[in-house]
């Protein structure tokens, strides 16, 4: 992200790919989202210090040539079953606009704690506690009905052609 808070080219065919299974290998990751464009580069995290020393983070950074590419892999992996856990996958600037979005959000809930902004003190009316609880709860049944309906389509397990682990042995 530039200084004036504009994506560059580069960060929106960036992804981050997260819930990673300890077994993925780095090279199981790239056969897995090379058929979705040309992979630039990838950042397999491990750890460095601790009694976990050398073990994988379970997230892991792809960079493709393109956004649309990127896009695409978003698109197509994202809840795809790999070794029994779905896959997390999204563009990494994606991260860090929730992550300003989180904050900001933060502050303006402070300064309503605080009595700052408006004459309730942060009280919210019944009804907008009722209104905010059924958009939740929408929300929350559409993610789950969408979810499984993906999970049951697009399964990845580790003996699939995907793991590389399974033909080492």
């Amino acid at each position: 992200m530039d200084p004036n808070g504009f994506i560059d080219e580069k960060a929106e065919s960036r992804l981050y790919i997260g819930n990673l299974d300890l077994r993925i290998t780095e090279a199981a990751l790239i056969k897995m989202f090379s058929p979705y464009g040309k992979i630039v580069s990838e950042d397999f995290l491990w750890h460095t210090r601790g009694p976990k020393r050398g073990e994988p983070r379970g997230f892991a950074f792809i960079q493709f040539s393109t956004k649309e590419e990127a896009k695409l892999a978003k698109e197509k992996m994202h809840g795809k079953l790999a070794c029994g856990r779905p896959l997390v996958v999204r563009l990494a600037s994606e991260k860090c606009m929730e992550e300003v979005a989180q904050n900001s959000s933060r502050a303006v809930g402070e300064m309503n704690k605080t009595g700052i902004v408006g004459g309730t003190s942060g009280q919210m009316s019944r009804s907008a506690k009722i209104a905010a609880i059924k958009n939740k709860l929408r929300a929350l049944e559409e993610e789950g009905s969408s979810v499984k309906k993906q999970k049951q389509a697009d399964s990845i397990s580790c003996n699939d052609s995907h793991d590389l682990s399974s033909s080492e042995k």
